[in-house]
């Protein structure tokens, strides 16, 4: 296996990430963009790059995740109360640790020999996927063992949200008035 990055979320909301609450740890929790089963995988412990981006998807602040304890969920929660706090409102991932069988993340990365053109189409890729500079059109190459995640919204965690509760209102609304 010979690719850097394994998996990644675009543009994910911060709203819409549990961070748990006094005795109840918080989750990152994404599904697999092209699978059917929509299993949630929890990202929590993901290493790797990550994009914060404001209401109008201007990048704002890039990081890195891994390093000792401060893995993608704690770098998140830290840019919750630092001086990035208001600036942020969505943010990019790109993690180095794969998803195993059974649906968890692998404890570390992997030691491998990557060659330099793989480096190469996976930092492009990172950057053209979390830049989306308006010349690129062709888009990045993470190649075809690269999974998409697409953020899972825990309704039970977060209750629900205000989307829902827009689209209820007015559905009670279009009742009252017949």
């Amino acid at each position: 296996m010979s690719i850097l990055v394994h998996n990644y979320g675009l543009f994910w909301r911060r709203n819409d990430v549990f961070w748990g609450r006094p005795k109840v740890k918080g989750h990152l929790k994404g599904v697999r963009a092209n699978e059917t089963s929509k299993k949630p995988v929890d990202f929590r412990p993901q290493a790797g790059v990550y994009v914060l981006y404001d209401d109008n998807f201007r990048l704002v602040y890039v990081g890195q995740a891994g390093a000792g304890d401060q893995h993608l969920f704690s770098r998140l929660k830290h840019h919750k109360k630092d001086a990035l706090a208001d600036r942020w409102t969505r943010f990019s991932w790109f993690g180095i640790k794969w998803v195993r069988e059974n649906g968890k993340l692998a404890l570390g990365a992997q030691n491998f020999s990557i060659k330099a053109n793989d480096i190469l189409n996976h930092v492009e890729a990172i950057l053209i996927s979390s830049v989306e500079p308006p010349h690129n059109r062709q888009g990045g190459r993470f190649g075809d063992d690269v999974e998409q995640y697409l953020q899972y919204r825990d309704d039970d965690a977060l209750g629900p949200s205000t989307d829902s509760m827009v689209r209820q209102l007015w559905k009670e609304s279009l009742k009252e008035a017949k």
